[in-house]
């Protein structure tokens, strides 16, 4: 059955889709009154976004000081290191906006076990919550971006995984899946959102966007639903036909 979406929209190229979405993100975030929080996505799709989010145009505009920022998903490796998810938005847009540092929500790498990092992050996000349990009238984010993979997994939300059955904690460990370890959200808390919004670009990814886009549940990011409204941003390349 085809899950229904708030909003799925088409862009030209990466470039235009990355202005776009950035304006997105702004124009959402200058609406609501108080703090907004924002899950962000790793890899390399949505560093052009991030970039745009610091261009003067949009950075101007844009309520810093409101604004608080979590990761979906980290490797397990130093903050410095190249394959980090924190460091590729800190190079983005993080370090290159007046975003305050105690809004950065970034998960611990190092001086503790994959599992350890997961229930400190898990303890992070309750206490930003302001509640242990979650509840659809009062979303964890406001905004949630997602990657898909190839694979059609998303987060580090990986086909065949044990975290895919996690319905109570908000964090865990995946280990053994890539070369190094991960700590990723579970559907629990991903689901938590205002708006959440998968992001995909290039040929490659047009087969398995259709597929998630359909609600094909054997997809990791195809059984993601939110409890708000759901949108794809793909642009013409990855735009199933």
């Amino acid at each position: 059955m085809t899950i229904a979406t708030t909003e799925s929209r088409i862009f030209e190229s990466a470039e235009t889709l990355a202005h776009e979405v950035a304006d997105w993100l702004c124009c959402l975030a200058r609406t609501k009154d108080g703090a907004f929080a924002v899950c962000l996505s790793g890899g390399s799709t949505p560093r052009r976004l991030y970039e745009r989010l610091a261009a003067p145009e949009v950075a101007s505009r844009f309520p810093w000081n409101r604004v608080h920022w979590f990761w979906g998903d980290e490797r397990f490796v130093p903050h410095d290191h190249p394959d980090s998810n924190f460091r590729m938005a800190r190079d983005a847009f993080l370090s290159r906006a007046p975003v305050p540092p105690g809004n950065i929500h970034a998960m611990q790498t190092e001086g503790i076990s994959p599992g350890e990092a997961a229930v400190a992050y898990e303890a992070t996000l309750k206490g930003f919550y302001g509640a242990d349990q979650l509840t659809p009238k009062r979303p964890l984010f406001d905004v949630t971006l997602l990657g898909i993979g190839d694979d059609g997994h998303t987060a580090s939300l990986f086909p065949g995984q044990p975290a895919l059955q996690e319905m109570q904690r908000w964090a865990v460990a995946v280990i053994g899946v890539k070369s190094e370890p991960r700590i990723t959200l579970t559907y629990p808390a991903l689901d938590s959102s205002v708006d959440l919004a998968f992001v995909a670009t290039g040929r490659e990814k047009r087969q398995v966007v259709a597929r998630a886009r359909a609600g094909d549940r054997t997809l990791p990011s195809g059984a993601v639903r939110p409890i708000g409204r759901l949108h794809w941003f793909t642009d013409r390349s990855a735009t199933p036909e």
